[in-house]
């Protein structure tokens, strides 16, 4: 090996976006150097660089493992005793076995020597176990321990809570110990292991840690003034901002301090204190018992117990017990396919141990009640039919006929089906286009209060129910939660928010991510509309704004009265984005009106629209999905970013890859006035990474980093075929949004190096073909070419916006609020409906000015949203848009007939209501 080349090739530290990258990559580059000094020896100058070379990544690792429990602290540090000792033999083996170690995840099965046992130079990779094998291994964690503790101290906590080990305990666990409160925070934010925190009396407050990479963490802090606090109050605070940090950690606070003075204070979720001295006995078991809380799955557990149970089936469902499928001749190999238990769990029973979703009482209420803790809601409700159903049962449940909604209109399509079928008066609002990517951006905050303000003018501000916003987009723009929530209350104190968060579910589990969603907005309104410091800014705002005109209230940052009620409602596809199967979703809710004015109504809605025959699988699904995200959510979130950013920083960087690709940017997607950060970029190939903490603490809209949107047009192929013919048909890569000229590539928590690697390696080759091509290419082909590229690139076809609804829908012409019910149910009657071609002849009546009214959706899918619905005027730039899309799928338009519209007739005929 050369070693020189080894040095110039390893990466900087500023090369990484996150310290769990570096840590891995420096143990593998660590296992090569020791290897290669092992067998050239440390003499001469090679030797002498190799020497270095391991000498310097022991250096660079020190300070990130003193925040893991393995290889843990007295090992690594045996590790430079032996380079020191020139045991350079031992030293490579000791590597080796630690960095497989990791990477396999066997340290979590067992314990690893540095050094070979007989017979234990090798051990099994944990990735490669079968699932029966590992469902048996105990669960491994590890406890952090907060104190300022020399060798001996550490030494003797440790084997206390060694001690009080017991081959009956469900859960393993090894110990961390930091010295100060910034180490403590580094430390959650650093080990994913790390599932309870002991916060001892003699924590210091600053860390002596230097690393760049490592001090970025505390960023999370927001403005947290850490530096302020009295040494009394260090273990108090540090319980605190762990809970600010990471809620679904269980902290144990050991202090000398009164209960008195305790009782007062706000120790976060600390689960209990101990005073004076720790019982090392109840320590140990409360730590196991607070694991064990987030791991039960109740209703999974019931399944896989009554799948056990021998009984005999007089009731619905043949498949159960998989009795019709093992007497049959012609469909075992379904039975093959999936396995007995699948069938042993299906049953229509809700005894037996099970529950009855439509009414729970036992495991099921059990597991929603465990998702509202790990959500953040009051109250959580399972639903197997998806998120389209979860937003009509919640618009039913909330919204009556005639009441004024205000909506995304690019929203859901089962949004404006809950419209009809709540027989709301719908107010569309206008998202930001991205006219250069045939995409919207988001609604902007001044276009909801003018919204409000206007039909406050109106007087009609008492009919006005709810606002609806999805929160992320399908290309993910997120909203300023509970900014959006504060101004409005500012103006309405008692509105509704629906927030549709389908692909949003993951965001709860990472702190960065967790500030922007419904639930955490919620509960931090709630908490601050009740201070006095609140009370006081509302009323010297109230005198600012007393007889202002409405262009002051758009101005504003507007303070919501202290006596608003917070009624918030999420609705999240647990299937998109974490573990669940296909069309498992939640509703969250977090309304101050839920008990008293909501709950009947709320589950008459509940009934209409979920099955009497729910699936159990996809209940125990979101169940043991709950689970996970509790145990190992905010690790496999900060992996799926880890994962979408790395390809950014590819792209951006490799010179063949950027000529034909780049992955678009805050600058790109949000326009700068939404963007007080200045953020324009998460990767910029001279600057650097951006901590993404700044512009998400502040900006009316950011960027979703998980969400890649790689803009293709240089490739001459629109991106519908960039999806299907290149991608999906020759590489196997599927993707689901496309824009005219744009993909989007959706990371996930099960998104892998090794796939991200893979579509980087399939990028490059693309980008090689169309340059073999272009080489080859004649002049004619090449003027063909750049021809493509300039209608793909430059002249895109302007976004439409609403053009509004027809009279006849409307109430009146002082606000723009129409009944989509009535138009779509005018619709029924064939007589009132005519077809038109989208032809040259109709864009020539349109121009015109003829009026044709829509009498259906117009959904191109994805992504989903209407471009027009029942009663909407077609405009000459809704027709444009509409021929110049580049998706071969359109619910609602029949090519075979046309367009569907009203005939004059009928629009003459609407009763107004």
């Amino acid at each position: 090996m050369n070693t020189q080349t080894k040095v110039s090739a390893l990466p900087s530290v500023a090369d990484y976006y996150s310290a769990a990258q570096l840590r891995a990559d420096r143990w593998s580059a660590l296992r090569e150097a020791s290897e290669a000094l092992w067998r050239q020896g440390a003499e001469g100058a090679r030797g002498k660089e190799a020497l270095a070379l391991v000498r310097n990544l022991l250096d660079a690792l020190g300070p990130i493992e003193s925040y893991f429990a393995f290889p843990g602290a007295a090992s690594f540090e045996h590790l430079r005793k032996l380079l020191e000792q020139r045991s350079l033999e031992d030293l490579s083996q000791a590597i080796r076995r630690v960095a497989r170690a990791l990477t396999s995840g066997a340290y979590r099965r067992r314990h690893i020597p540095l050094i070979a046992e007989d017979g234990d130079d090798e051990f099994e990779d944990e990735t490669t176990l079968a699932p029966e094998a590992r469902a048996l291994g105990r669960p491994y964690f590890e406890v952090l321990i907060v104190d300022q503790v020399n060798e001996h101290q550490g030494r003797f906590l440790r084997q206390n809570l060694q001690r009080m080990r017991r081959d009956e305990d469900s859960f393993i666990y090894e110990t961390v110990i930091v010295p100060s409160i910034e180490d403590a925070l580094i430390a959650i934010l650093l080990n994913p292991n790390i599932q309870a925190v002991i916060v001892r009396p003699g924590l210091a407050l600053k860390s002596v840690n230097a690393l760049d990479i490592l001090k970025r963490y505390l960023n999370r802090v927001g403005d947290e003034d850490v530096d302020a606090l009295r040494p009394s109050d260090y273990g108090p605070e540090t319980c605190r901002l762990i809970a600010k940090l990471r809620p679904e950690l269980d902290a144990y606070l050991v202090t000398d301090r009164s209960a008195e003075d305790i009782a007062g204070l706000d120790l976060g979720l600390c689960r209990r204190v101990f005073y004076n001295q720790e019982d090392f006995l109840e320590l140990h078991l409360n730590i196991l018992r607070g694991v064990n809380r987030r791991y039960k799955t109740p209703f999974f557990t019931a399944l896989k117990e009554y799948s056990k149970q021998p009984t005999g089936v007089f009731h619905a469902m043949p498949i159960s017990r998989g009795k019709s499928i093992s007497r049959s001749h012609w469909i075992q190999d379904m039975g093959a396919f999936y396995g007995p238990n699948i069938f042993l769990a299906e049953t229509s029973a809700t005894s037996g141990g099970l529950d009855s979703l439509l009414e729970p009482r036992g495991p099921i209420k059990e597991a929603q009640e465990a998702a509202a803790r790990a959500f953040g809601s009051k109250q959580t409700f399972f639903a197997t039919n998806g998120t389209s159903t979860c937003n009509k049962i919640v618009v039913q449940a909330l919204v009556r006929p005639g009441d004024i909604v205000l909506v995304d209109r690019d929203c859901h399509k089962s949004h404006h089906y809950g419209m009809v079928l709540a027989g709301a008066h719908v107010v569309y609002m206008e998202s930001y286009p991205l006219h250069q990517y045939s995409m919207y951006g988001a609604v902007p905050m001044s276009e909801i209060k003018r919204k409000l303000l206007e039909l406050r003018a109106a007087g009609k501000l008492d009919k006005v129910r709810m606002v609806l916003l999805t929160n992320c987009t399908f290309d993910g723009i997120v909203y300023n939660v509970q900014q959006v929530m504060e101004e409005c209350l500012a103006i309405k104190r008692d509105l509704v928010f629906l927030w549709d968060e389908a692909w949003f579910a993951f965001a709860r589990f990472e702190p960065t991510y967790r500030q922007r969603t419904a639930m955490h907005a919620a509960g931090i309104l709630r908490q601050s509309l009740r201070t006095e410091d609140h009370a006081q800014a509302y009323a010297a705002q109230q005198k600012t704004l007393k007889d202002a005109p409405d262009e002051t209230w758009l101005e504003t940052r507007l303070v919501a009265p202290p006596d608003a009620r917070v009624r918030v409602y999420a609705t999240q596809s647990t299937h998109k984005t974490l573990t669940a199967l296909r069309q498992g979703s939640m509703i969250h809710v977090n309304d101050q009106g839920f008990k008293g004015e909501v709950e009947e109504a709320f589950h008459e809605a509940y009934m209409t629209h979920t099955s009497t025959s729910p699936n159990y699988q996809i209940i125990a699904s979101l169940d043991v999905g709950r689970r996970q995200v509790e145990l190992e959510g905010f690790d496999f979130v900060q992996r799926q970013v880890e994962s979408a950013m790395a390809i950014r920083r590819a792209v951006a960087d490799h010179p063949l890859l950027s000529k034909y690709f780049r992955v678009l940017a805050a600058g790109d997607m949000i326009p700068e006035k939404y963007r007080e950060s200045g953020v324009t970029s998460y990767y910029d190939s001279q600057q650097g990474w951006t901590d993404i903490w700044e512009c998400w603490a502040s900006d009316e809209f950011v960027l979703d980093p998980t969400r890649v949107t790689l803009l293709v047009g240089n490739t001459g192929w629109d991106g519908d075929t960039f999806k299907t013919k290149i991608l999906m048909d020759k590489y196997g890569i599927q993707i689901n949004k496309t824009s005219r000229n744009t993909v989007l590539f959706m990371t996930n928590i099960g998104t892998t190096r090794s796939s991200v690697a893979y579509l980087i390696e399939v990028l490059v080759e693309i980008a090689k073909e169309l340059d073999d091509l272009l080489d080859d290419a004649s002049k004619m082909e090449r003027i063909s070419f750049d021809k493509r590229v300039a209608n793909l690139v430059e002249n895109v076809p302007p976004l439409p916006d609403f053009s509004g609804f027809h009279e006849a829908f409307r109430r009146d012409g002082a606000t723009p609020e129409g009944n989509v019910r009535s138009a779509f149910f005018l619709a029924y009657d064939e007589d009132n409906c005519d077809y038109v071609d989208p032809d040259d002849a109709l864009m020539a009546r349109l121009e015109a000015g003829e009026e044709l009214v829509s009498a259906s959706f117009i959904i191109p899918y994805p992504p989903g949203f209407p471009i027009l619905v029942p009663g909407q005027v077609i405009s000459a730039e809704i027709m444009k848009f509409m021929r110049a899309l580049d998706v071969s799928e359109i619910h609602g338009f029949r090519p075979d007939l046309g367009l569907r519209i009203f005939t004059p007739k009928a629009l003459k005929g609407v009763r107004k209501t």
